[in-house]
């Protein structure tokens, strides 16, 4: 991945998923750790996104905010959604592709829901993916506690990729110290 310009993806950090009466997994290190990659995009000038699922309490309830801990800053670009998929009905691909994103680093809840959907559909979109192997995280089921929810898809999800119009695109699973935000060089006009 050499020369594309990047996005910070930040999926469902919502209030009712990290503070709520059930919480993901590890959500205050996940929010700290996010929140530190989030003002370091801000600082290498790189957009940072945020999608909120409708399903997360009612729409402007408490439980539905982004986390205050790790809410955007003014100007950064909110998408609603009603599916797993962040790009499902929403003005999600426009708006990368407005910004001339082709690379979105990728964090949030649930794992292997919003996070796993959001992640191959991006793939067959066009975009290379970068799944923050610490930035993400999702709630014990009664098979399996979200650890081994978050090795499973880790595993499966490092590599994932599809050509799209010839060019080879995938998902790279990488700890959030490592991501290396790459950003086009200045225009002419800048």
């Amino acid at each position: 991945m050499t020369d594309h310009h990047t996005a910070l993806l930040l999926v469902d950090l919502q209030v009712g998923l990290l503070s709520g009466d059930e919480q993901v997994h590890d959500g205050d290190e996940l929010v700290k750790r996010v929140s530190t990659l989030a003002e370091r995009a801000r600082a290498e000038h790189v957009p940072v996104l945020y999608v909120q699922d409708d399903d997360v309490g009612e729409t402007d309830s408490p439980e539905w905010a982004v986390d205050q801990r790790v809410a955007p800053a003014d100007g950064e670009h909110r998408v609603r959604k009603t599916a797993c998929d962040a790009f499902h009905e929403t003005g999600l691909d426009e708006l990368l592709r407005g910004e001339g994103v082709q690379h979105i680093v990728v964090a949030g809840v649930a794992t292997e829901q919003c996070i796993d959907t959001t992640c191959r559909r991006a793939v067959t979109l066009g975009y290379d993916v970068t799944l923050l192997e610490d930035g993400h995280s999702t709630f014990d089921s009664a098979e399996l506690a979200a650890p081994a929810v978050i090795a499973h898809h880790h595993r499966i999800l490092d590599g994932f990729g599809a050509y799209v119009a010839g060019r080879p695109c995938e998902v790279r699973v990488v700890a959030s110290d490592a991501v290396v935000f790459e950003v086009p060089p200045p225009s002419e006009e800048d």
